[in-house]
């Protein structure tokens, strides 16, 4: 049991609140813009350039100029606004982003994220993570709980490169919520069918009451 991409898509547009900037990562955060809350009124940031993202275009309508940061075809809205990056950046940098919601290979309990690469493994570049993990107001991870392997990806101390260090503020993966907090991690709420026991035996990291 647990919740599936979509589900941890619709748990983090819970995050969102109304007038906020928000810069979504590569990954499961992308169908975050398919479950904003009715009434509530965010826009959208990609660091490749735009302000003011729609949702993902239907089948047939995709333009191949418009993307995300993750390559993906997107839509814009009346109000969408273009620029360079070294203005996207000035906006994460200057503090203008209110929230990042990211994807995660793996998150300490002192909230450290490795997210951009795995040693060995081409990759294409770092992106804009280091930049948003440093400059954004507030950073929401979205992830499974524990790798194919089914070892957790919530751990006392990161194996990977860091992208970051004590910058994520809550961990939503396909078996609840946590909060980092003084200590370790908090249990905020489970996903659908999951017990307290089955989560903390799939987390590496302290849990604190």
């Amino acid at each position: 049991m647990g919740w599936d991409r979509n589900q941890m898509a619709a748990r983090a547009a819970q995050e969102l609140q109304d007038g906020w900037y928000v810069n979504l990562g590569i990954g499961i955060p992308t169908l975050v813009v398919n479950y904003i809350p009715e009434g509530v009124n965010v826009t959208l940031q990609s660091e490749n350039g735009m302000l003011g993202m729609g949702p993902f275009p239907y089948e047939g309508e995709e333009d191949p100029d418009l993307i995300n940061a993750g390559k993906q075809t997107i839509t814009e809205l009346p109000q969408t606004a273009y620029f360079d990056s070294a203005q996207s950046f000035a906006m994460i940098r200057g503090g203008k982003i209110a929230m990042a919601i990211l994807g995660a290979m793996e998150v300490s309990e002192s909230g450290d994220l490795a997210n951009w690469m795995i040693p060995g493994k081409l990759v294409k570049g770092m992106g804009g993570a280091m930049d948003l993990v440093a400059g954004v107001g507030r950073v929401v991870v979205v992830m499974d709980h524990t790798n194919k392997a089914g070892e957790s990806k919530v751990l006392k101390a990161c194996t990977l490169p860091l992208t970051g260090r004590s910058v994520v503020n809550r961990i939503i993966t396909n078996m609840g919520v946590l909060d980092v907090v003084e200590g370790g991690l908090k249990l905020v709420e489970l996903a659908d069918g999951v017990t307290e026991a089955e989560l903390r035996a799939a987390t590496e990291a302290t849990l604190v009451n």
